[in-house]
Order: structure tokens, then sequence, then C-alpha cells
């Protein structure tokens, strides 16, 4: 088909949602399950020699923020300690993620079924909700004003706790953007799907069976000739039987019955 530069199947509805199916699936997927982020905070110190005006924090997904850590100064003249992002977002984002292939396999091997386009309709819906509250919970985890107040030296008044620069999470919230787009193409594509079945027809009364043939026109002039014909009926009236009269090889009338010779008195 395309070699000979032929996509016909491309013009009809459904051929052309099975494309943006496929080409915002891997935007979905690609957006989030390939980020990373970083952010800055600084720590100075009232002893300008145990501040540290560069920690880098950063996390990519799946978003196990408990597994990230960072080491920030005491201010105390003490070794720096350890501090963890709070947090465990994978579920939601791996769900994501893992609906978003799935959809692409899906519409690269170009199935057409009524029920399967219903589920991943579904899915995209409570994935997409789900990784939109998991990206809201990441946000907050990862804002730099809020990761401050994690370090003890913070706390004190001499010290001087900042952030240098957010997190880029625009790629992320296009994640999500795409994951409602694909929501709204897989509603069409089930609309479609719907409308081209003999669901819909079933629905408003005029679907046929295909298992029900209808008889050819021949049939039916033979039925209208057979209801028509007044000796069709077993009491309408005489029905003749024309193997029983007719013209015989002489050329004279015969009745359908045998007739008895006569003898010669008789005929007499």
């Amino acid at each position: 088909m395309v070699a000979q530069g032929q996509f016909t199947i491309l013009k009809q509805p459904l051929g052309f949602i099975k494309v943006l199916q496929w080409i915002f699936a891997i935007f979905a997927f690609s957006t989030c399950g390939s980020y990373s982020g970083m952010f800055k905070m600084s720590v100075e110190c009232k002893n300008r020699s145990e501040s540290d005006l560069g920690i880098e924090v950063e996390f990519e997904y799946p978003f196990r923020l408990h597994q990230v850590y960072f080491d920030a100064p005491t201010c105390k003249g003490e070794n720096p300690e350890r501090l963890f992002l709070v947090g465990d977002y994978s579920s939601s984002a791996e769900f994501f993620v893992t609906i978003g292939v799935f959809s692409f396999l899906y519409a690269m091997a170009s199935l057409s079924d009524f029920v399967v386009s219903a589920v991943f309709a579904f899915m995209w819906l409570v994935s997409s909700c789900a990784w939109a509250k998991g990206l809201s919970d990441v946000k907050t985890a990862t804002d730099p004003e809020r990761v401050v107040t994690l370090i003890a030296a913070c706390e004190e008044p001499e010290n001087r706790c900042r952030e240098v620069n957010d997190p880029k999470v625009s790629g992320l919230n296009t994640s999500v953007a795409f994951g409602f787009i694909n929501l709204i193409l897989w509603i069409g594509n089930l609309w479609f799907v719907f409308k081209e079945t003999g669901w819909m027809a079933a629905f408003g009364g005029t679907y046929v069976p295909s298992q029900e043939k209808q008889p050819a026109p021949d049939s039916f002039a033979q039925e209208g000739y057979a209801q028509q014909d007044p000796y069709a009926g077993s009491q309408g009236g005489y029905q003749p039987e024309y193997g029983q009269q007719g013209y015989n090889e002489e050329g004279g009338y015969s009745q359908g019955y045998e007739q008895q010779p006569t003898s010669f008195s008789n005929q007499m």
C-alpha cells in the first residue's frame, strides 16, 4: 500500500485517529519517562567557611524522591548532614508511562475493537488524573523553599538559606497535557468504532441481522403470482390437471379419464 502511494486508510476517521493516538502516546510516555530535573540551594553560615552556596539536588523518573539525598552544612563546625527528599511518586508515574506504552503498541498494531478502545479511554482518564496529582506532589516535594526547611542550620537566625533556582518541570506539565489529549483521542476513537458497527443501528431499532437473507426479486414475483392465482388454493375452486386432458396425437380432444368401450348393441 505504501509502495503504491495509497494512503486510503489515513483518509478514514478511524485510521487518522490511530495515527494521532500513536504520535501522542509517544509524546506522553517519553516526556514523563525520560525526565530528569535538578534544583539548587545555598546555605550561608555565620562562619562563611562552613557555607555551601551551591547545593545541587538531582531527581528523575520514576520519582522515588525518598531515595534522593543531598549533603547540607550544619554551620556548627561538624561534618555536613545527609538529608533525603520526601515522598515516593513512582506508582502514578509508572502507571502513566505503562498506559502510554501499551497505547502506542495497540495503535501501531492497528487493532479496532470497541471493548479495548473503551478500556484504553478509561485507563487514560485514570492514569492522567493520577499522574496530574502525582506531578503536583512532586512539585511540592522538590520546591527549594520547602526543602530548605529540612536543613537544621536554616533554623538559626544568623544563618541564611535560600533557593538558587527551581527545577524545570515544563516537560512534566506537557506529559499531563498529552495524557488528557490521548483521553480525548480515545473517546473519539470509541465513538467512531461504535458508529461504524451494528451497535448504533441496533440501539436505533434499524439494525437487520445479517443472518436473515432477503428473498430475491424473482421470488417476490413468483410468490405474488401464486397468491393471485385463483387456482392456487385447495378450496378456491376447480383445479384442472393438465395431464388428464388435452389433445391427443390424432388431433382429437380426449378427456383425462379412460372411456370403456361400449357394445355394438348399445351403439345402435
